[in-house]
């Protein structure tokens, strides 16, 4: 099923968002998963997030995390545990879901997973958008350029060779 929405007038006038474009035109294929397990998803701060999902009955060591360019992957899936008559334990009704999971997230360019943590049943995933100094933006001076020193005039390099009339003043003036 294609999306109502028809982007292309906007891919035609932009550069780099082809991407982006993939995304929306795909994401109502998604419509159809699971929502399994729920999650939230928390700004901290301009550069900080949070992802929390509710993940009851699992322990740490059932779920797998794993961030790959820009996916990260969240998948459970509960060990069985043996019936060897021990476990007296008879349910006559399983709410807590401990079937297996695989949550998708899409990530951002230069988001970094930080840590992961459990407590309460909730699986919480820090994650920091981290920007290299070469993408930042920087300030550039008008009429002047840093470190090149006594270049203050267009065309006044000291790289080219001088002019014969400019050694010719030279020479008269001395």
């Amino acid at each position: 099923m294609r999306s109502a929405f028809d982007f292309s007038p906007y891919r035609r006038s932009t550069v780099g968002f082809d991407r982006l474009f993939d995304m929306l035109e795909n994401s109502s294929l998604g419509q159809g998963q699971e929502n399994y397990p729920p999650f939230d998803l928390i700004k901290l701060g301009d550069n900080d997030f949070r992802i929390e999902l509710a993940v009851a009955g699992f322990k740490p060591d059932e779920i797998d995390i794993t961030a790959q360019e820009n996916v990260l992957l969240v998948s459970g899936r509960k060990k069985e545990e043996a019936d060897d008559g021990a476990s007296a334990n008879a349910y006559i009704y399983r709410g807590i879901a401990t079937r297996s999971f695989e949550r998708r997230f899409a990530l951002a360019d230069h988001i970094q997973v930080r840590g992961a943590d459990m407590k309460d049943g909730l699986l919480s995933i820090e994650l920091v958008r981290e920007i290299p100094e070469a993408m930042k933006p920087r300030k550039i001076n008008i009429g002047g350029s840093q470190g090149q020193g006594e270049r203050s005039a267009i065309g006044g390099s000291s790289d080219r060779p001088a002019s014969k009339q400019t050694v010719d003043a030279e020479a008269e003036q001395a």
